[in-house]
């Protein structure tokens, strides 16, 4: 096998921004370190393209995909050895008929597993089990050199902590090992629950923590006591049923929408009809896991429908003592605007961890989908100023526009994870738009 070399205009999944990149294909993870001494600039390396905004985009790319291989599979102990190009969905297509199951998952099985270290990658469990991070036992990267550095909490701890949510910026991820959860079932017992406003969400999310999965959508489009009003969805394993890997037919939105389509009557209509479909199905259902946790992956190109233009998504966690009104803060906010958010999803953290960028803490973490106009930027800034004047931050794989103080405040590592590149031969060889944004 050969590398391939294209260059190509590249984005993140909300099409926002965009960048032309010299994009290199590696084959082997020996071809990748030979493009990587030839590379003539700063690079970063790229999985699926599933971070929103710029963190996988730089004037050079590799595009990691090829690099999808299952390098061991431990069935009795549940250890699992793979590429960092492989995704989530193919992994748990792997060990899922075998009894074992990924102990965090975000919203997407398509996210590389490369990517989903770099992002330290969160689900539906966190206030459980942590992040993607707290499940592995080792990562592999390749440093600015081109050797290979097997880091674990113990061995290099220091680039372990640095790599695990650092977007990249470390070196280039090649593999790693991590430590899967046993299932008895391929099927979630689910459960819908529907809320009358913000403070009933928050009460029902409260209520329910010990329940292993626990999300809430939430509708922001309303006036009055009712914005805010929503569906918490309540999930655990089966601890019966068949193991099966999902079989599902897949459609595909074939064209962006006009620009505008998304405005904010039809959405306050659309959130209307969804609220009382899930309301009327109030109780306990069984759903296949792929159902349960990657709704949205049964509709391909989905981000089509926000326009050509695209959309951000502005995600945030707020500490627990200022997290409701921070919240109510937000919801105003955005109402105030005018503008339409499709999406708006309401979850509790558990603690954070000593990865020096991850995201989560201890608290309640909001996303919010905005299509882009002329005044999406401006509102993401004075959302920015909401959540850390509430001791909050914003998740940098969904950012696309935070300014570097609001970063430098989110993520007071943030010099001890510069001092850590320098010493790996980081500094000035892995970027993004995203870090030179931030001052990174």
């Amino acid at each position: 096998m050969t590398d391939t070399t294209t260059t190509i205009r590249l984005s993140g999944w909300a099409q926002y921004p965009a960048v032309d990149t010299h994009l290199v294909m590696p084959a082997t993870v020996r071809t990748l370190a030979v493009s990587l001494a030839r590379a003539p600039g700063p690079c970063i390396a790229r999985g699926m393209g599933r971070s929103y905004g710029d963190a996988s985009l730089a004037a050079h790319t590799f595009d990691m995909t090829r690099l999808d291989y299952l390098l061991d599979f431990d069935r009795e102990r549940g250890v699992l050895h793979a590429s960092a190009g492989i995704t989530l969905a193919a992994i748990l297509a792997l060990i899922v008929p075998h009894g074992w199951f990924l102990p965090a998952l975000p919203g997407t099985g398509q996210v590389s597993l490369g990517g989903a270290i770099a992002a330290d990658v969160h689900g539906k469990n966190h206030h459980h089990s942590g992040s993607f991070s707290s499940h592995l036992d080792s990562i592999e990267v390749m440093t600015a050199a081109g050797s290979i550095v097997s880091c674990t909490r113990d061995t290099d701890a220091d680039l372990f902590h640095a790599t695990a949510g650092g977007m990249g910026l470390t070196g280039i991820i090649v593999s790693a090992r991590l430590r899967l959860l046993p299932i008895s079932s391929s099927f979630i017992d689910h459960r819908i629950l529907p809320t009358s406003g913000l403070a009933a969400t928050l009460d029902l999310l409260a209520q329910h923590d010990d329940v292993t999965y626990v999300v809430a959508w939430i509708d922001i489009n309303r006036r009055g006591a009712d914005n805010g009003r929503g569906l918490v969805l309540l999930g655990e394993h089966a601890s019966d049923g068949a193991l099966s890997a999902p079989a599902e037919r897949v459609l595909s939105v074939p064209c962006s929408l006009p620009s505008g389509c998304l405005n904010r009557p039809l959405l306050q209509a659309v959130n209307a009809l969804y609220f009382h479909h899930g309301a009327r199905r109030h109780g306990h259902h069984r759903v296949h896991y792929s159902a349960y946790f990657f709704p949205l992956d049964r509709l391909a190109h989905w981000y089509r429908l926000y326009g050509r233009r695209g959309f951000v998504q502005h995600q945030c966690v707020l500490p627990p003592a200022s997290a409701p009104q921070a919240l109510a803060e937000l919801l105003a906010c955005i109402g105030r605007s005018g503008s339409a958010a499709p999406l708006a999803v309401l979850k509790r953290f558990g603690r954070g961890n000593p990865q020096l960028l991850s995201f989560p803490h201890a608290g309640l973490t909001l996303a919010v989908d905005l299509p882009l106009n002329a005044d999406t930027l401006a509102l993401c800034a004075r959302l920015d100023d909401i959540v850390v004047s509430h001791g909050g931050r914003l998740y940098l794989a969904k950012d696309a526009c935070m300014s570097r103080a609001t970063f430098r405040r989110g993520y007071p590592a943030w010099e001890r994870f510069q001092e850590i590149r320098e010493r790996y031969g980081a500094l000035g060889r892995f970027a993004s738009l995203q870090s030179a944004r931030l001052g990174l």
